[in-house]
């Protein structure tokens, strides 16, 4: 994790920003990337050297967009994965970064999406690594798979080097229609977008069990997903403020699932807070520890398969846990808190807030009964993620 502190005031969010090769800002440039790949489309991936990829989806691959490719490309046509997917998938690769398989022209459309789903099977002979490529072609690969991530969708990538390179792949780009963007702002993206966040409405909001409560949004700027900050009380900055970090939940938070213990947390921390007498509630828009409501769900019928809910999300391409905690720490830090009692039984949260310049005074315990759909949940948070129940 690299959550980092915010930058004086008087340094832009995206001042060390390379400029993006479409001349818009940086964050609205990743912004709209991971448009055309939600869609369906194609996009071009550069870096400094004058390599450049071009990148779809893998889960929209279709027999059109692989041909397509096939006449665009300059060299083979390449399909990222993450080390995660690649080891369920029990494929030998040798670093840590992306691994690459090429396909011939034999590979199908179907082949590719089921090679990205591990809610697929796959019965045929899986693609070969690749593994000499150039330093800078990874690295335009993982920003791909990043992208993906991005995009909420499943963290693999269609990738092929573009038949004109020269000039960043700008006019290729510019002759074809694609949006191009660099590999350094997909890549930092998470973090520059935390940096940017602005509070941009508020609002007074009696609620359930803390009637004086008003919630803050806050909005980065390239317009994406807003997180809350949902203020109980009067707490007075300077006071180690009594604070929860919550990651939304649909499931639990607002249809009482009772696969997790989300929405129990939730309005059992709004409530602690409430008789606490003053304290905030950070609401992070990072859905299923931040791969999104639809692989969430995709995790949900592998763990009906068998698997717990961390080798759910790797099975998936994904870390076990992709939420990064730099965006409640710029929140918490424009409401001028820089102290809080966390109430968390995770002690990664305790670290990454410290990491991002939140002094942590204590640790206050936040448990809730089980249920007996929800009790080999916990228990895999306990015995491999270390929360302390």
């Amino acid at each position: 994790m690299t959550d980092q502190k915010k930058p004086p005031s008087s340094q832009p969010a995206t001042a060390n920003a390379p400029a993006s090769p479409s001349g818009t800002d940086p964050l609205v440039a990743v912004d709209r990337a991971v448009a055309e790949l939600r869609r369906g489309g194609f996009v071009v991936i550069n870096d400094s050297q004058d390599v450049a990829l071009i990148v779809q989806a893998a889960e929209a691959v279709t027999p059109h967009s692989l041909d397509q490719l096939g006449v665009l490309a300059k060299g083979d046509r390449c399909l990222a994965l993450t080390p995660q997917r690649a080891s369920a998938l029990k494929i030998d690769h040798p670093n840590d970064g992306p691994v690459l398989l090429g396909l011939g022209d034999g590979s199908a459309a179907q082949e590719v999406r089921d090679v990205a789903d591990p809610g697929a099977t796959v019965s045929f002979r899986l693609p070969p690594v690749i593994d000499a490529l150039d330093q800078h072609v990874r690295l335009c690969a993982e920003a791909a798979v990043h992208l993906t991530k991005l995009a909420r969708l499943l963290p693999a990538a269609l990738v092929a080097t573009i038949s004109e390179s020269e000039n960043g792949g700008k006019t290729f780009a510019q002759s074809n229609d694609f949006f191009i963007v660099a590999a350094q702002n997909i890549v930092e993206y998470d973090q520059r977008a935390a940096r940017s966040l602005r509070p941009v409405s508020q609002a007074r909001v009696p609620l359930a069990g803390a009637e004086d409560a008003r919630i803050v949004a806050y909005r980065p700027t390239d317009g994406g997903i807003e997180h809350l900050a949902i203020i109980i009380g009067d707490p007075k900055p300077g006071d180690s403020v009594l604070t929860r970090l919550h990651s939304e939940c649909f499931t639990g938070d607002l249809l009482g699932s009772l696969r997790c213990d989300c929405g129990d947390q939730l309005r059992g921390a709004i409530e602690e807070i409430s008789a606490a007498g003053a304290g905030i509630l950070i609401y992070l828009a990072q859905e299923g520890r931040g791969i999104g409501l639809v692989n969430k769900l995709r995790a949900y019928n592998l763990q009906d398969q068998g698997s717990d809910t961390l080798d759910a999300n790797e099975q998936l391409g994904f870390d076990a846990d992709e939420r990064i905690y730099l965006p409640a720490a710029e929140i918490l830090r424009d409401l001028n808190f820089t102290r809080v009692s966390l109430m968390t039984n995770n002690p990664e949260k305790v670290e990454a807030l410290t990491r991002c310049g939140i002094e942590i005074k204590k640790r206050v315990a936040h448990v809730f009964p089980t249920n007996a759909h929800n009790e080999a949940y916990l228990q895999t948070k306990k015995a491999r993620g270390g929360h302390l129940f």
